[in-house]
Parts: structure tokens; sequence; C-alpha cells
């Protein structure tokens, strides 16, 4: 159980990362906060209920209302509110591990939170983790007061009283002790505010074991542009990219030559509706490629439309433009007002949320919570992703990225860079690189090297003459093709120079595969390159396969998709259960397309004693234990299978994407498999995510490859 001790401690977000902390561990957790405490005109669920909710594929329990709790509390019954307390938890988290519960926070107007939170962790005989902020405290101030809320909780004796989690260290705080970051601080990550260093000796002061200790970290803040048009009540004149991050706010009250230099990508630019010179260089920087945040016209002044004919360019762009009524001082009194709490809808913050603070809470404290369990765990898509970024760290390796001006590419790559995930490589102009960076306001630090083409394709040439030799590849033709980046990629990876290559958001699957199947082949022992997605359900991750490369592989070649899949699977912590699909399973049904996955289902298992696979099988006998009991009773693979291999490429590419959109889940691939050396396509449509991981994938191939 959570308890906060004070006010604004952060309790929600600490919720969320411990709930991705037993995920990433495969633990079957679930949720439960016994009792809602809205915030002050706060309609609809509950807020931590409700992200956790639509955060995850957790069901946790309604709470209490807080109406009906101080009904009870005050009629002096609060032992029937413990009992139902109770009741709710048994009959809706019976299924999990381990419970987050999240306690009340101790306001003024709810003085009794004290003595229900510690009436509900011993009806519960729950374990309790204090929660609290340092504040404008000392390390001795923040000691003193963990030692007064363990007395409020049976004091340090009570074993139930296990540590605390330190949050928000560094946070700005008001006269008040409350955090509350000003206009710079909220929106701007290079505050000057104190990083409260002094926290750190809280290690050997603290009564409590410190169980996590989470930084501030500005940006988490950052509000889209539709959080700050709802919070105004503005009236929106161009809705644009409504989603887009607000990074910082600037006040546009100077001249435009003093002002130029702060209109940066996510900055929020508030003038008076009046200041068509400030509007029209707004939008002449947006059609210039810079990322504006968004444009806050105060004063209740409507722009000319002469001006909005002139601006329709940049609105194209998707810069949002709102107007509202109050001028430019009582907006910034609006703005230092506005509620820097996570919105129920906003996926993306929440997803950062959860990420960030599991990766500051105590590792070997969560592994120590699960290292009794002996449930057979099922891969979680939380955890999946974790791993991968885990494991791809670990390997460290460098990967060529060919598409190197592709502004979701740079944004991919700093990322990676960033998070250690890989040490890209970009191919392009340094100078048109750097430009569309800051356009998007995306940081390359040390760890992203960029590599002109032009400077670099005279070294690669006799190196590709060598290698094509036996095709009569000249000097001439090999200057020609090496004007492709990603034929210069692939040939940087020939002479392991990198250790991977990413591409596709720009060219197609033939042209980003045709160069390394030239120089670089399929690995020994295979005769073919495949692919597989990671399909990640709500509770498992399955593989698919070959759902992106080969149209109508024969008996032999499925059998080597089978085996270079269920291998794969291994490769990324998935026990490999391999169903060969068809349209009949076992011995029902008969056909040239029914014999070729019995006949390649016979050959891996005579390549692959040791592999666990049946086939043929229908989907639904492969996925359904309740159908595979009645369509395949004796099969080690029907009901459970983790890894499907589809008979072609229209069964495997249209039933993935079938699945995906269907379903609504994510899927991460293709991912090729059988070349000697890693090489990974990408979708036209891949978003930043989709890049980053294919990254991750490809630094992980490329580690276990050596």
């Amino acid at each position: 159980m959570l308890i906060p001790v004070g006010v604004g401690v952060g309790v929600t977000s600490v919720s969320l990362g411990m709930v991705r902390a037993m995920e990433r561990n495969g633990v079957n957790v679930n949720f439960f906060k016994p009792i809602a405490q809205p915030k002050t005109r706060e309609k609809g669920a509950e807020r931590s209920t409700a992200i956790i909710r639509q955060a995850s594929n957790i069901i946790p329990p309604e709470p209490f209302t807080q109406a009906y709790a101080e009904n009870l509390i005050s009629a002096n019954q609060i032992d029937d509110l413990l009992e139902g307390i109770v009741a709710r938890f048994n009959s809706a988290t019976s299924g999990a591990e381990i419970v987050v519960v999240e306690g009340l926070v101790p306001t003024s107007e709810s003085p009794y939170a004290t003595n229900v939170n510690y009436g509900i962790a011993k009806a519960l005989d729950a374990d309790m983790v204090f929660v609290t902020n340092p504040g404008s405290d000392t390390s001795q101030q923040l000691k003193e007061r963990m030692e007064i809320a363990c007395n409020n909780f049976g004091g340090l004796k009570n074993k139930r009283i296990i540590g605390c989690i330190i949050n928000k260290v560094g946070a700005p705080i008001d006269e008040h002790e409350i955090t509350r970051p000003d206009l710079t601080e909220m929106f701007d990550n290079k505050s000057d505010h104190s990083t409260n260093l002094e926290v750190l000796q809280m290690f050997g002061k603290s009564p409590l074991r410190i169980l996590g200790c989470v930084p501030w970290n500005a940006p988490l803040v950052a509000p889209r542009a539709r959080d700050l048009a709802n919070h105004l009540n503005a009236t929106i004149i161009n809705e644009g990219d409504m989603d887009t991050r607000l990074g910082r706010v600037t006040f546009c009250a100077r001249s435009i030559p003093n002002m130029v230099e702060h209109f940066n990508a996510g900055s929020l630019l508030v003038t008076s509706g009046d200041r068509s010179d400030v509007i029209v260089s707004a939008c002449l920087a947006a059609m210039n490629g810079v990322k504006i945040g968004a444009l806050l016209l105060t004063g209740g002044y409507q722009p000319e439309p002469q001006v909005l004919k002139l601006c329709e360019g940049a609105f194209a762009t998707g810069l949002p433009v709102m107007l509202i009524n109050s001028n430019t001082w009582q907006t910034s009194l609006a703005l230092q007002s506005f509620n820097a709490e996570i919105p129920v809808d906003d996926s993306q913050r929440i997803e950062l949320v959860q990420d960030y603070v599991a990766g500051h809470i105590d590792k070997h404290w969560i592994e120590s919570l699960t290292a009794i369990s002996a449930r057979a765990r099922r891969l979680s898509p939380p955890a999946f992703r974790y791993q991968l970024t885990e494991m791809a760290r670990n390997a460290n390796k460098r990967i060529v990225l060919p598409e190197g001006e592709e502004p979701r590419t740079i944004a991919a790559a700093a990322i990676c860079a960033e998070r250690g995930i890989a040490r890209p490589v970009l191919l392009g102009n340094p100078e048109v690189i750097q430009r569309i960076a800051s356009q998007q306001g995306v940081v390359l630090g040390e760890s992203v090297e960029i590599f002109n083409p032009v400077e670099i394709q005279g070294k690669y040439v006799a190196p590709m003459v060598e290698l094509r030799k036996g095709k009569g590849l000249t000097e001439v033709v090999a200057k020609e093709q090496l004007e492709d980046n990603v034929v210069l990629g692939t040939m940087m990876l020939a002479n392991d120079e990198v250790d991977g290559l990413v591409s596709g958001a720009v060219n197609t699957t033939a042209n980003t595969i045709r160069p390394p199947l030239q120089l670089i082949k399929t690995a020994p022992g295979y005769n073919l390159v495949s692919s597989i997605f990671f399909m990640l359900l709500p509770d498992q991750v399955l593989v698919y396969g070959d759902c992106a490369i080969n149209p109508d592989p024969s008996a032999e070649q499925l059998a080597d998709i089978a085996i270079q899949s269920a291998e794969s699977a291994v490769a990324f912590g998935i026990e490999p259960r391999v169903a060969m699909i068809s349209y009949s399973t076992g011995s029902s049904g008969s056909g040239s397309d029914v014999e070729k996955v019995r006949e390649a289902t016979k050959i891996a298992k005579e390549r692959r004693p040791e592999l666990i696979i049946d086939g043929p099988l229908q989907y639904d006998a492969a996925i359904m234990e309740n159908v595979a009991k009645s369509k395949a009773p004796n099969s080690p693979v029907a009901g459970k299978a983790t890894v499907f291999i589809f008979p072609d490429l229209n069964t495997g590419n249209t039933t993935y994407k079938a699945v995906q959109r269907s379903a609504d889940l994510i899927s991460i691939g293709p991912m090729l498999q059988g070349m000697a050396k890693p090489v990974n396509d990408l979708s036209r449509g891949a978003l930043v995510d989709d890049i980053v991981y294919t990254i991750a994938l490809t630094a992980i191939q490329a580690g276990q490859s050596k």
C-alpha cells in the first residue's frame, strides 16, 4: 500500500510507476484505490483508477465514492467501510500476485486520511510504503518527518512498514511548500531551481529503507496544446495539431527582432490578437519548418481576415492558434494556475511517466517481491518492451540509418542515443540533419554520429568491387550504386564498421533488402531471409512469421521460416511452441496447401527434433484451449502456441493486420531473419517509436550474432 505523507507528493505517478515496474518483471499485478478523492470541480471516474485502466490491460476495482466513505466515517461506522473495502478487494483482485493499493492524501478536506489509511492497511494485511517529497526540507528535517509518519502507523516496530519512496527530488516549490513550477520551470527543462542534492544524504539517515528516489523531470509535465486550450476555455482559430507538447512559454511583447530567437520548437507564443506582425512572423517560422507549439492570442482581438488568409500556409503545417478574451497579465495568472496533473486521456504522457518512475524504483526490491512466485509467466507487453531496451543497452551496438535526413529517423536516433539503446549513425548532409533536428526541437547528442555520404563514398568503391567481382561489377557502376545511402550503409556493415542497418521509412522493402542480399548474403545454414512480427497482445507476446517477405514458400522454405522464428522467439525471451497454420487441423483436410504445411512440419521436426512444433493447425485451435481440446487434444502446441507460421504471405500479412487493427494492439516488426548480419526494414508509415524499437531489435540481433 502506497501511503502519501503530505499533499502534492505525486502518489498517482508513483502508483503508475509501481505498476509498470511489476509488469516489467512479468508479474500479474492489479491496482486498487479504495476511496476516490477527486479534486475540486473534478468530474468523471477517479483519476488514478481511470489512468491505470487507460494505460494497461489491468481492470482495477471501482473505488468507493468519497461521499459514501465520509457518511460512514461520520456515523462512526468505519468498520463497515473497511469490510466493504476488503470485500471489493477480494472479489476484484483474486487473480493477481501483487496488488498496488493507493492510499488517501491527507488534506484539510480529508483530516481522517491517516486513520483510514492505517485501517485499510491492517484490513488488507498490506505492506506499507510511504510516499513523500523533500520540498524545502533538509535531509535531517525529512528524516524527522518520516519518523513522525512511522509513529502514526505503529512505529518502526511495525514489520509491515517496509520503506519509503521519495518523489519530486529537485522540484520547484512555492511559499506554501507545494510543487508549483513558475512559467519557465513548468515549460522549460533548463530551469535553475534547486536539485535537493542534500536529500541523497537520506540514504544514510533514513529510519526506513529508501525504495525509490525519483528526480523532478520538467518535460514530464509538459502539456498538450489541447490541455491548455481546455484550461483557458479558448476559442480555436486553427486546430492544427492539438497534441503538440508545449515546452516553454514566450510572451511576445517586444519588437520582432528581439523575439525571433524565442520562436522555437514546442514554444507557446502568447501575444495580443492585434499584433499582426507577431502572428505573421510566427507563421513564417512555422512555414520554414520550426515546429512552434501553439500561438495564443489574447485580448479577444480576432486577427484581420487578410492576415488569416496570409497565414493559411502556416495553418496547413499543423500550427494550433487559440484566442482568449483576457489580457496578457490575466493570461499569465491563468497559466500559473494550470493543473500539471496527467490528464486521463493523455496516453503518451502516461506512458512516459510510468517508464520514468519505474526506472527509479529499486529493482532488487521489486524482484524480491516476486521471487517466491512459482507461476509460469507469460511475457507481458510492458515486460517485453522493457526487455528490448535493456537487452539493446547491454549490446551497445552501432546501427547505421541510411535515411539520415528523414525527420522521424532523426528523432528516433536522438531517443536511442539518449536512452543508450544504440549508437546511431546517420547518413546525410550534417547541416540539413542539424536544421531538421532543430526545427523538431530534437537535440542530437555526442552519441549520434553523422557522416556526409559524399565524403565517404570513395573508400567503399574497391571493397564493393571485390565483393561483387563474380558478378562483373565495375568501379564506375560501384560509384553510381554507392550514391544510394542504403548501399553505402550496407557496405559499412559488410566492412564491420557498424553492427546493423535499419531503413524503410522512405525506401521500399525491396530497396532496403536487395543490397544486403547482394553484399552480405544469408547466414550459414540458411537458404532464405524471412521476417517475423512481435504481436503485443494484452497479456502476452506472440510471434508471427512470415508476414512480409516470402510470397509462396515451399515446404522446405516454410520449415526454414519455422526454425528461424523459433530461434528468434528464444532470443527475445519467448518460449517457442510453434504452430504451423493451415485451413484444417491434423489429418482432417487435404489439398496441396495443407500437404505443404504437413510436409514443412515434418521437415522442421527432422531438422530440430527438440523443437515443440505441430501442424497443420487452424488458428483457433492453435490459440484457444477450449477449441484445442476438441480439435487437437493430443497436440503439444494447440491452445498454447506462441509462434505462428503462416503458409504464405497472403495469409500472414492479412492475419497480422486484421489482428493488429481489430484488437487495437501494438506490433513490432518486421524483424528480418536469416541474414548474415542484422538488417531490418521499416514500414513507410512507421512512427518514431516504431523506429526506436526496430533499432533496438537490430542492436540485440547484432549482439547475439557475435
